[in-house]
């Protein structure tokens, strides 16, 4: 069976805090940056440290996490997560995420599926519309948008735009006046 390989392309400003990078690792990146435009296949998921995108750093483009991941800066794009994203308390995140489970205590502008559990910390804000398994949200979390809660598992998103197509009736043309008294018209 033949896979496709993935090569994200990322573009990140640093805050100017990071390390300097030694003649040995510039050489070891050169001689490994042929197998990265080649598609090199992702690592398996095992006991490794988290992705950091650090506070004070901003990153744009299409993010594979391939385990879990922090977010401590500023990210816009997209960002997939085989493991647990954490947007961290200053975060401020403008993507659609697809994560297994998503701890938010930042800011995230986007939409949202996780097949496990969306946490919304008391810090945390989600503008966007979100898809999960389960939902837990701390006094003070806010959500402006929908959310779906698929305890049996998160279907596909084909699966799940047929339903909800099918689900809704289509919307006729009302104006406020036509809403208002069908709603009083329900208690008179």
């Amino acid at each position: 069976m033949a896979t496709e390989s993935i090569v994200s392309k990322l573009r990140i400003e640093t805050n100017g805090n990071g390390s300097g990078v030694t003649e040995e690792e510039a050489a070891e990146t050169m001689a490994i940056a042929p197998a990265i435009a080649a598609g090199v296949e992702p690592l398996p998921i095992g006991e490794s440290d988290p992705s950091i995108l650090a506070r004070g750093d901003s990153a744009s483009g299409s993010w594979i996490i391939n385990g879990d991941g922090d977010v401590l800066g500023e990210f816009t794009g997209e960002i997939e997560c085989i493991g647990t994203l954490v947007v961290g308390k200053g975060a401020v995140v403008s993507a659609t995420i697809r994560a297994n489970d998503v701890t938010i205590a930042g800011l995230v502008r986007g939409n949202i599926v996780a097949q496990g559990k969306l946490r919304i910390a008391s810090s945390g804000r989600l503008e966007g519309d979100a898809r999960v398994g389960a939902l837990v949200v701390m006094e003070g979390g806010v959500h402006h948008g929908v959310i779906r809660v698929h305890p049996e598992g998160v279907p596909d998103d084909d699966a799940a735009a047929e339903t909800h197509a099918a689900a809704e009736p289509a919307v006729s043309a009302q104006t406020p006046v036509d809403r208002v008294r069908k709603f009083w018209g329900e208690f008179f």
